[in-house]
């Protein structure tokens, strides 16, 4: 599994650099930060692929934190629903792949997504939905943790324990960084598991960059009844890049040719050792 993922990762790293670096402008950060949770999501977990998206049985991918969207391309493609050639048209007039997620022009993106909060709101829709029509479907979002600071995610966290949502999986890319600085110099959110085993949820701590803890965490989902999930991941930003990593200024910022051969080369060293 290691191997095959690792693999996965990178190719998906590489292409958020490369397709960041032509369009000269996007969010690397966070982007990087939360590869591997995709990779796990769309190479192990869900039950998605090119020939079902049309069933409602299926499951559900929504990146809450839709400015991400570099992440999403990049695991769309190297998952087969996107060609690889339309990744080099991010954020170009015309192009499918926008700043965010637009559900309208891809159809493997299932909410449009951009104004923080609103995205775990669509996933709770979602799982409530799924409910009601009996169906398997599970649900999976994505949050940022700077994007914990929106009121209008505690209102979907109320709502997602009030309905017993076990179908529900929230992750938080927990990279402590947001795009003004520290989190606990913009809007202090901790703690978070305090506050989501307040909210009724069944509380998870991982390390965002580990398939096994992924593996663990999300068989931990399924296993829970009657309350969501989420799945607090220790995550670094700008994952696999040494002058991104943990540099709140790579939030929002392209690199440019000598820096994203610089990331290229750093990335790809990263096949020799497991993640």
């Amino acid at each position: 599994m290691c191997k095959e993922l690792k693999n996965h990762a990178i190719n998906i790293r590489k292409n958020i650099v490369e397709m960041i670096a032509k369009s000269k402008s996007g969010h690397p950060g966070g982007s990087l930060s939360s590869v591997e949770i995709l990779t796990y999501l769309y190479f192990k977990e869900m039950n998605i692929n090119k020939d079902n998206l049309d069933s409602k049985e299926r499951d559900y991918f929504v990146l809450s934190k839709g400015h991400a969207a570099p992440v999403l391309y990049s695991t769309l493609s190297e998952a087969g629903f996107i060609p690889k050639e339309e990744l080099m048209t991010l954020r170009t007039l015309g192009s499918n792949l926008q700043g965010h997620p637009d559900s309208k022009r891809i159809k493997a993106v299932d909410v449009s997504t951009g104004s923080l909060g609103q995205g775990i709101s669509n996933a709770v829709g979602i799982a409530i939905g799924a409910k009601i029509d009996n169906s398997n479907t599970r649900v999976y979002t994505l949050l940022g943790d700077g994007e914990l600071q929106e009121g209008l995610v505690w209102e979907a966290a109320m709502s997602a324990a009030h309905y017993k949502l076990d179908n529900l999986v929230a992750f938080i890319d927990y990279n402590n960084l947001q795009i003004d600085g520290k989190n606990e110099d913009v809007m202090n959110i901790k703690p978070l598991d305090k506050k989501f085993e307040g909210f009724g949820w069944n509380v998870l701590i991982i390390d965002g960059h580990s398939f096994k803890d992924l593996e663990k965490s999300l068989k931990n989902a399924r296993e829970t009844k009657d309350k969501p999930t989420v799945i607090i991941a220790n995550t670094v930003k700008g994952k696999g890049v040494s002058f991104m990593e943990n540099n709140a200024g790579w939030h929002g910022s392209a690199p440019n040719a000598q820096q994203r051969d610089q990331a290229i080369e750093e990335i790809e060293a990263m096949r020799k050792e497991c993640l």
